[in-house]
């Protein structure tokens, strides 16, 4: 069993900074692909940014050049730089787990992001 704790949401203007955080318990973090996912209000649930266990990156067309997605093995965690904040950029950021290999898949509980002045 892996648990997933998202943490670094808040309210931020347009055009700010923040940084997610994703930590995980569990044992063998280096042997999961990792992403955070978005859901807005009405909206359905989409990818924003994944990385694998290889440390190759993959975002949204919608964030590319924004946002940046990285891990630390050691730390057992995955972070989610988001500069250049716009409001449409709202929204409930969860962190996924896929293990690379047994196709489990773990989900945080969410952090809201508010981009708003």
């Amino acid at each position: 069993q892996v648990q997933l704790v998202e943490s670094g949401g808040g309210l931020v203007q347009p055009g700010g900074s923040l940084r997610l955080s994703c930590a995980t318990s569990g044992r063998s973090f280096s042997a999961y692909n990792m992403g955070w996912y978005r859901q807005a209000p009405g909206k359905k649930r989409e990818l924003v940014a994944s990385i694998t266990t290889g440390s190759l990156t993959n975002y949204a067309d919608s964030v590319k050049g924004r946002f940046t997605i990285s891990r630390d093995n050691a730390k057992n965690t995955v972070y989610l730089q988001m500069n250049s904040l716009k409001p449409e950029d709202t929204a409930v950021y969860y962190c996924r787990a896929d293990h690379h290999v047994l196709k489990i898949s773990y989900w945080g509980q969410g952090t809201q992001v508010t981009v708003s002045s």
